[in-house]
């Protein structure tokens, strides 16, 4: 994920204070308002990058497209009749007979898969993310029907002090999230440029702003930002440089120690929003496994630190937007759009991260998208580290 952080505080309003609350699915649309934006119209602060997946919305992820519920930079079943193949929310349940196994399970199995793997030192952490977000259009006699923003990003983080960080991003463009939204999108005209809008309030009661999206890909941006302080490169509730990431340890006791000395008993980006103990180390190991130029040692360390956490369910398997299948582990947060489930799905081969991904899962009362709706998700395509200077 690029630089998500400093693009959802760019695209707030300027009537909000930097601490109001807010919720995920808005300010991951709030991003995607921002990328829709022309570059020009983008202004800068001093804090360093934040997801996503991931992400992405006011919230956690990438402008217009990431998932979830990631800290650094972040569904198995979707509404309806469900996504096409390659989608989110295009997920698998356990078989008949066969039930899925307990988190703890999936995570010291992953853990294990990690121990003893090396990864070798390069001038830059390159991270490539596909991130997918569902919004809603209004269409012909105010009809509306549910779409997905995709983006891709990419980045690359200098491994020493003084670099620039360097980010690429490109819209890939939206669509009907499923077969029944694509009906409504027919009854439409199937326009090129959708109608989106926007809470400017979680609650709704701000009003809202209009956002039009094509649904063609857009163009690649390049930014190039020299690093807070010189040497801050990621968000992980606090500014942090690549010394500290890389000298977090990996025993899980000793890592959650250190990680919960920077939990201040609210969101990891906004004082306003309280958010329990449990449910930030699980956003900050999101981050962790996902995204975060960590070792794979750190990583084993945050699973095994998850492993410990008694409010992490195992979900069963869930298929990723890029349709790999891995085994996902979730925890439930409420959100002002109802209950939600964070969820992190993992490679059960390799013991890595695939992506991370939030599911509706019981609707509030003014939320019009049904249960089991993939509000966002980000998938992991390549996390290493490089020599190679992006061009």
């Amino acid at each position: 994920m690029n630089d998500v952080l400093r693009t959802l505080r760019e695209a707030r309003p300027a009537e909000l204070s930097p601490d109001a609350p807010v919720d995920e699915g808005v300010r991951r649309a709030e991003l995607a308002r921002a990328m829709a934006a022309p570059a020009g119209d983008r202004t800068r602060e001093a804090r360093v990058p934040r997801r996503s997946r991931v992400r992405p919305m006011w919230g956690l992820g990438l402008a217009g497209a990431v998932a979830a519920a990631s800290v650094g930079v972040v569904a198995v079943t979707s509404g309806g009749d469900g996504g096409a193949p390659g989608t989110p929310g295009h997920g698998t349940q356990a078989g008949p007979g066969e039930r899925p196994m307990d988190a703890r399970t999936v995570l010291l199995a992953a853990a294990e898969k990690l121990d003893g793997a090396s990864e070798p030192a390069g001038a830059y952490w390159h991270k490539v993310v596909v991130g997918s977000d569902s919004m809603m259009a209004t269409g012909a006699g105010g009809e509306r029907y549910s779409v997905l923003l995709n983006e891709k990003s990419e980045e690359w983080a200098p491994a020493k002090p003084g670099g620039k960080m360097v980010a690429r991003q490109q819209r890939l463009g939206a669509a009907p999230a499923t077969k029944a939204d694509a009906a409504a999108w027919k009854r439409a005209g199937s326009p090129s440029t959708l109608s989106l809008q926007v809470a400017i309030q979680p609650s709704g009661k701000g009003g809202y702003k209009a956002m039009k999206v094509s649904t063609g890909p857009g163009p690649v941006e390049t930014s190039r930002t020299a690093l807070v302080g010189g040497d801050k490169v990621y968000w992980l509730g606090r500014n942090v440089s690549m010394k500290q990431l890389q000298s977090l340890p990996g025993d899980p006791v000793r890592l959650k120690k250190e990680l919960l000395r920077w939990y201040g008993g609210h969101d990891t980006e906004s004082s306003s929003m309280p958010m329990k103990a449990d449910a930030w180390l699980f956003r900050v190991a999101g981050s962790l496994v996902t995204e975060l130029p960590v070792t794979p040692k750190v990583r084993a360390g945050a699973f095994r630190m998850l492993a410990g956490l008694k409010t992490v369910q195992s979900v069963g398997k869930v298929t990723d937007v890029k349709g790999r299948t891995g085994n996902a582990i979730g925890m439930v947060e409420k959100e002002p759009s109802g209950v939600v489930r964070q969820l992190l799905v993992i490679d059960p081969a390799s013991g890595k991260a695939l992506a991370e991904e939030r599911v509706l899962v019981t609707p509030s009362a003014k939320e019009p998208r049904p249960a089991g709706t993939v509000l966002g998700s980000t998938a992991v395509i390549a996390m290493e580290w490089t020599d190679s200077a992006p061009k």
